[in-house]
């Protein structure tokens, strides 16, 4: 079996490595952009056991590792911070210190969801962010309209709303000049 102790960053990794055959423990910094890190876990061979801190943007790497058949463990990046002796932090220290976690089976291990339940998340948190816009383009409506002396609470909003549901285009009111606005603007009524 082969133990990796991974530090993870955004265009390379830090490695540490054990052979537990032969019991040797090798480092090596891959970079991502060129392909080197995958055709580093591409050419091992037998059961693998990959550490790593949890960090972002590392679904690409679970998802390659997972095709791999490779077996990956997850940690909160504060509870193995918390189990260093030493202060000064370098990448190969780190990948080092995940690897002397996982042969000493003291790897804090979380729970990662599985990719149906990430991408129901990520599903829920942009619908989150799509209501928010809505809302935030509907008071930013009523403010316009409210600044032309235009008052029709919701209705403003359910002919915009109902417009975007049918898919129809919008064909606004004939323009109307707002008599008592300062520059007599003109508006769709």
């Amino acid at each position: 079996m082969k133990i990796i102790g991974c530090d993870f960053h955004p265009s390379y990794q830090q490695v540490a490595w054990l052979d537990t055959e032969s019991g040797e423990v090798r480092e090596a910094t891959l970079a991502h952009e060129n392909g080197e890190a995958r055709r580093f876990y591409e050419s091992l061979r037998g059961p693998v056991r990959v550490g790593m801190e949890a960090v972002g943007n590392t679904l690409w790497f679970e998802r390659l590792l997972a095709g791999l058949g490779h077996e990956v463990w997850i940690s909160d990046a504060a509870h193995i911070r918390a189990l260093v002796v030493r202060r000064q932090k370098t990448d190969r220290r780190d990948a080092l210190h995940v690897l002397e976690l996982l042969t000493s089976d003291r790897f804090p291990r979380i729970g990662v969801p599985g990719p149906e339940q990430r991408d129901t998340r990520q599903l829920l948190l942009h619908r989150h962010k799509l209501v928010r816009l809505r809302a935030r383009v509907k008071n930013e409506l009523q403010h316009l309209a409210l600044n032309q002396g235009v008052r029709r609470k919701r209705k403003l909003a359910v002919r915009w709303y109902w417009m975007l549901r049918s898919n129809q285009p919008y064909a606004p009111r004939p323009a109307v000049r707002m008599p008592g606005s300062p520059s007599h603007s003109v508006v769709a009524v």
